[in-house]
């Protein structure tokens, strides 16, 4: 039985091509991941060609906010990671698996200067976020007033939900804004079930994940390996990984 958060989440894949505006990509996946996750949509954006420049951040082009997120919280990350980049650009840059940030801290430690976009967060009340790398040029993330603990189920919904919602973003974007890595014609939902895969679920879980049948889930797959040219699901998840089109 699909739970709440699947059915809502599939129901916005299904819709995100039609929403007119990047408010309205951000606002209705709010609406789901706060009401069955607690998660609020913090918001997508564009990595720059150049690692650890900021020059082409700009908020409605590049980079796109959700109403939720202070305003102040923005201005001040872009001045301070001028100075030392943000630990979540820089496992976003390196095509990590999704993340929570808490999960990030502990595993960096971060000290001295290092430590400042805990700080930061705090000061806004940004106790934990999920940041979903997406094709290796997107992030898009998720925040919450309070430290996360998010089921593999959860983090594989709130990953689809942030993969459609970054494939309409980036329809809604300047021309200059590239495409989610060089292998875009994969779908969003191939792409989310080869993630799902490359995390060791089996068609069965990720059906069950994701509201799909099983058998849709396998179709899913055998698309993927023929759009990528290869002969098993193994080598379609090593595929995606190598083109960066998964973390």
């Amino acid at each position: 039985m699909p739970t709440p958060l699947a059915t809502q989440m599939l129901r916005y894949t299904e819709q995100a091509d039609a929403l007119p505006d990047p408010a309205a990509v951000l606002n209705s996946l709010d609406e789901i991941t706060w009401s069955l996750a607690r998660m609020h949509v913090l918001g997508g954006g564009l990595l720059p060609l150049k690692f650890g420049t900021t020059e082409s951040f700009s908020v409605g082009k590049t980079v796109f906010l959700h109403k939720s997120v202070p305003k102040e919280w923005w201005e001040e990350r872009v001045e301070l990671s001028k100075q030392s980049p943000a630990p979540a650009d820089i496992a976003a840059r390196l095509a990590m698996a999704p993340f929570t940030f808490s999960d990030l801290m502990k595993s960096l430690e971060p000290i001295g200067i290092d430590r400042w976009a805990m700080e930061l967060n705090l000061k806004y009340g940004i106790r934990d976020s999920f940041g979903c790398p997406i094709g290796g040029r997107w992030i898009f993330a998720y925040w919450s007033p309070k430290l996360t603990h998010l089921e593999a189920s959860e983090k594989s919904l709130l990953y689809l939900g942030a993969a459609f919602a970054t494939k309409r973003l980036q329809q809604l974007s300047p021309p200059f804004a590239d495409r989610l890595g060089n292998g875009a014609f994969l779908t969003p939902r191939e792409l989310a079930v080869l993630r799902a895969l490359s995390l060791g679920r089996r068609a069965a879980d990720i059906g069950r994940d994701l509201a799909l049948g099983e058998e849709t889930v396998r179709s899913h797959i055998k698309k993927a390996q023929t759009k990528l040219g290869v002969r098993t699901p193994i080598h379609a998840v090593a595929q995606a990984v190598r083109l960066r089109l998964i973390p």
